[in-house]
């Protein structure tokens, strides 16, 4: 089913002086996805939908420098799309692909390589393939996972440039990152800093359940912690040098921390998913932990807001950023 409305979202924006609301606060294009209310957009800097699509679950998803959209509509279903015309350009469908028949197969993870190759983890069959322009398998990898489970193997995984892959192993708490022959050549237990786990998806949950990791050009590596409310900075040797916590940003309560982005100018974009129609969806966060933007919309996207890509900023397209 496919969405051709145009239509105005209403964008929060926080002023960094004293996260008030400001209509005259900084502008930002960007992309999301909700499960919950089942859509992928693009959100003009004007707050309009410029573009989207109806989905399923989704946890990644990639706007490519052609301007396609690379994302998932099902567990099992990543496609590219052409948003100018809505036509599938390319797709891959886990279920039916060989040796998963009958198996218990999703996918929480996938990405287009410099190659031209699309990277797609299997959760559930534990492991990372390549696939090439026809779909066909050109290289995979196993992945370690202590209690494989095709909902928890994964959730982010990139490919970080030197030929690795770095690994957000949900169900293990771990982050990991693999060579391309599948040996573990770094590897981070995520922390409970000292509490005890609480069943849930909210502000009320906690746990160490992460969902994305960065490997900045320092070399430490930048994790979200899922249900443990916050992002991390670690060392190569694992010490914690940098992090967000729960209640460290005024007027907002983090929970469900999903995806994050390093913006040109060293900001963070934060997902703050289940959080509430209390909290903001999107964050954007300064290295001193300023809010300088944030987006809540409670209409158009609901609290299963997993997965975000910033475009643009002020007019002028963002490029070359990680996530």
């Amino acid at each position: 089913m496919r969405f051709h409305h145009y239509f105005l979202l209403t964008l929060t924006c926080l002023m960094t002086t004293n996260s008030a609301l400001a209509a005259d606060g900084p502008t930002r294009r960007f992309i999301a996805a909700d499960s919950s209310k089942k859509r992928i957009a693009i959100v003009g800097e004007d707050g309009a939908i410029e573009w989207e699509y109806k989905i399923g679950p989704l946890h990644d998803l990639h706007v490519l420098p052609n301007g396609n959209i690379l994302f998932q509509n099902t567990w099992t279903h990543v496609v590219e799309v052409d948003p100018k015309s809505n036509e599938t350009v390319w797709q891959y469908e886990a279920k039916t692909a060989a040796g998963n028949e009958g198996r218990r197969i999703e996918i929480h993870a996938f990405q287009r390589l410099e190659n031209g190759n699309t990277m797609v983890v299997e959760s559930g069959r534990s492991r990372i393939i390549e696939l090439n322009n026809a779909g066909e398998l050109v290289h995979w990898i196993p992945l370690k996972v202590a209690a494989p489970n095709a909902h928890r193997d994964t959730r982010l995984v990139r490919n970080i440039g030197n030929g690795n892959y770095l690994v957000c192993h949900e169900g293990d708490a771990a982050v990991r990152e693999y060579d391309s022959a599948g040996k573990v050549v770094w590897e981070y237990a995520v922390p409970l800093f000292g509490r005890e786990p609480a069943n849930g998806h909210g502000v009320e949950a906690y746990g160490n359940q992460c969902f994305s990791a960065i490997r900045l050009k320092n070399g430490n590596t930048l994790i979200s912690t899922g249900n443990g409310h916050g992002i991390i900075e670690v060392t190569r040797a694992g010490q914690d040098v940098w992090s967000i916590h729960q209640n460290d940003l005024p007027g907002i309560q983090l929970a469900w921390v999903t995806s994050l982005q390093v913006l040109p100018n060293g900001n963070i974009l934060i997902g703050n998913c289940h959080a509430g129609p209390e909290n903001p969806q999107l964050i954007e966060v300064d290295r001193q932990k300023n809010v300088v933007w944030s987006f809540k919309d409670f209409d158009r996207f609901g609290d299963s807001l997993t997965n975000s890509q910033m475009l643009a900023i002020d007019g002028k397209p963002v490029k070359n950023v990680v996530r």
